[in-house]
């Protein structure tokens, strides 16, 4: 009976020792997929204050955009700020982010390495993950082999490119394969932020046809790119480096649009308590909610607080092209947002 025992209390023994020795640190086990890309870094200082990130996160709590506290010396910045329990690190706030250089990185192709390159070219060629299908037309018209698929994504080999642009012409989805210019990068963001203010400021301006919208329907609106062309010279003389960075702008861009119907307002004045960056307030003398479209960083707390549907909420999507004139647009189309009411289900979007 005595071997008995000892051999049970030898064979636990060996067990757990094994057991012990065999364990993960806390770092092993919680070590990040190697699918998974990292949690988006934000560089605060090149964000245009737009609202894509927010528009195409697929989690409700991971992103937000605040403002820093503005001074005698400088307006506060406008940035995205990250949940990291809430972020499932799929990286599209960075995919569609349009400032340049980005303002959202999350450990794929979202960065212009700044790699050696033997032949000097003002563009650097990169593939946009959020726009390729993969069909790798690219990988086919590259002369030097500089195109390839690594990790399960289509990337450019900085060492090899010649900047030909061959893959360019080849791409069969409009934006997925882009030439990106690395210089004038201040110019390049002053001129980004040109293209996202005039086209919100046109889509506000057609707030009749925007408040008749229904919940399921579309508004579809077109914006000549000809409007702010001379004002984008101002910015960068170059018409071709004007143009095409205009084009990687308008074909990736998503914003919210915020409309505020003042003729419907109680001055409740809760938007006014419930806003977290007091872009909201009263105007005692005028006896009036006043919005401050500057400050406004579009969180729609605004549109969700409001129980008489004064507030409205939007998104808009963009694509550059002709029409059969040769005459340049950014075509539009908004459609009502489909977050619920709190107070009054889908008083938002009524006629």
């Amino acid at each position: 009976m005595s071997s008995l025992i000892w051999y049970v209390y030898e064979f636990a023994r060996k067990t757990w020792i094994n057991r012990f020795t065999d364990a993960k640190s806390h770092k092993e086990s919680v070590e990040k997929p190697s699918r998974f890309r990292d949690f988006p870094v934000v560089i605060k200082e090149n964000c245009i204050g737009c609202g894509s990130c927010i528009a195409s996160c697929p989690s409700p709590t991971a992103i937000k955009l605040v403002r820093d506290e503005t001074t005698e010396e400088a307006e506060g910045l406008v940035y995205p700020v990250i949940n990291e329990g809430g972020c499932i690190r799929c990286g599209f706030c960075a995919e569609v982010c349009p400032s340049n250089p980005k303002t959202l990185e999350c450990g794929e192709n979202h960065l212009i390495k700044e790699d050696f390159n033997i032949i000097p070219s003002k563009r650097r060629y990169i593939v946009d993950d959020y726009l390729c299908i993969k069909c790798n037309s690219c990988i086919k018209a590259c002369p030097v082999d500089a195109v390839s698929v690594v990790d399960g994504h289509v990337k450019v080999n900085q060492l090899k490119c010649i900047a030909c642009g061959e893959c360019v012409k080849a791409c069969k989805v409009k934006g997925a394969m882009k030439g990106i210019f690395i210089d004038n990068l201040q110019d390049q963001r002053k001129l980004i932020k040109l293209v996202v203010d005039s086209l919100e400021k046109y889509i506000e301006a057609q707030q009749e046809d925007l408040e008749k919208l229904a919940p399921e329907s579309l508004l579809q609106l077109k914006f000549p790119i000809s409007n702010i062309w001379d004002e984008a010279l101002k910015i960068i003389p170059d018409t071709e480096i004007a143009h095409e960075i205009i084009e990687n702008a308008v074909d990736r861009l998503k914003i919210r649009v915020i409309t505020w119907n003042s003729e419907k307002c109680m001055k409740c004045q809760m938007c006014v308590k419930e806003c977290p960056i007091g872009a909201i307030s009263f105007d005692e003398k005028r006896d009036t909610i006043v919005r401050d479209h500057d400050k406004c960083c579009r969180c729609s707390i605004c549109f969700q607080t409001c129980p008489f549907a004064v507030i409205k909420l939007f998104l808009a999507k963009f694509v550059l092209d002709s029409d059969d004139e040769g005459n340049e647009y950014a075509f539009i189309t908004v459609t009502p947002s489909q977050l619920d009411h709190d107070f009054i289900k889908g008083e938002h979007n009524a006629g």
